[in-house]
């Protein structure tokens, strides 16, 4: 195929060249001025790796515990045997001893 063709054939889905550099700064590159002296204030280099969340919080650094662990056991366990003591009460509570 020629390259005619397929350019008339896709014309209609790629839209054309709008957005080029010399039309949204007027000519000169100007405009972009406040836009790269923003960019080179901010910190170059890797950026630090952070843990966030309950991880971070708890398990990692200078507060780090395994409290928050036995409590979500301690929390399972109370779930747990509250459920099993309701459901014992429900098949007990209509039998005559």
């Amino acid at each position: 195929m020629h390259a005619s063709l397929i350019r008339r054939q896709l014309g209609g889905l790629v839209p054309p060249k709008i957005a080029t550099p010399k039309s949204v700064s007027g000519g000169s590159g100007d405009g972009l001025g406040p836009l790269v002296n923003f960019y080179s204030k901010l910190p170059k280099g890797a950026a630090t790796a952070r843990i966030s969340g309950i991880k971070g919080r708890f398990f990692n650094g200078a507060n780090a515990s395994g409290i928050p662990l036995l409590a979500l056991i301690g929390g399972l366990f109370g779930i747990g045997y509250t459920i099993d003591y309701h459901m014992h009460l429900k098949h007990h509570k209509n039998h005559a001893h």
